[in-house]
């Protein structure tokens, strides 16, 4: 698992962080509550995170780092979501993108990957439609405008729905806090948007196969960059 805090790779049984030294562990208290670290700020609260440090490489590396631990699972689950999305494209496409993200930070959470957390977007239904439909707008008028300030709009709301999943905030919200984050560096999350659009070309142009491995790549490396940029806010796994 990795360390809320600070993002440090650990043991799944570690009871404190090596890195930061903040407490780890989560579970049931003698007393039978559930624990949560005394610093840990409200569901759907945000702080605009300070000397954002785009690493592009380093967030595929991780987020390749964290598919390969459980490949095949990866791969059917890849295969799942492109399949439920082709059903109907953008309205099943939404949930199931913000459940990818759930998948993604519960395995950073407890080092397990559950099949199931894919579906728990759907809990998200609406405000990851309405940050699909939103976005996607805005993005398709910046591509019609010469190509480049379309990469700028998508790189702008890349943590739009790692956000709705992690803080349970509303799709506006969501979107600006994205964007609050994002235009402290354009330059650098234009190039990691682009070089992660460039990772699903390739997959595609590798008979299409190819996706099953870069389209869990491309949720793993944003979800990695959040947790970098924002920091993981959910303390035990999502539901």
């Amino acid at each position: 698992m990795f360390c809320p805090f600070c993002g440090a790779q650990l043991s799944a049984d570690a009871k404190f962080c090596t890195a930061c030294g903040q407490t780890v562990g989560s579970g049931p208290s003698a007393a039978g509550e559930t624990y949560v670290p005394p610093a840990a700020a409200p569901v759907g609260s945000f702080v605009p995170p300070a000397n954002v440090d785009v690493q592009v490489g380093k967030w595929i590396s991780e987020g390749w780092s964290l598919i390969s631990q459980d490949l095949v699972m990866m791969i059917l689950v890849g295969v799942v979501f492109m399949l439920v999305s082709g059903i109907l494209p953008i309205v099943l496409q939404a949930p199931l993108t913000v459940g990818f993200h759930i998948l993604i930070i519960n395995k950073m959470l407890t080092g397990r990957l559950d099949f199931g957390d894919l579906f728990k977007g759907f809990n998200y239904f609406v405000p990851a439609l309405l940050a699909t439909l939103v976005s996607g707008l805005f993005i398709t008028l910046g591509m019609l405008a010469c190509i480049i300030p379309g990469l700028v709009l998508g790189a702008m709301y890349l943590f739009t729905m790692p956000l709705i999943a992690d803080r349970r905030m509303e799709f506006w919200p969501a979107m600006q806090a994205s964007h609050a984050a994002v235009k402290q560096n354009y330059l650098g999350f234009t190039f990691f948007f682009i070089a992660l659009l460039l990772l699903q070309i390739l997959g595609a142009l590798l008979c299409l196969v190819g996706l099953l491995v870069t389209v869990p790549l491309y949720y793993a490396a944003i979800t990695v960059a959040y947790r970098d940029v924002f920091g993981i806010q959910a303390r035990t796994p999502i539901q």
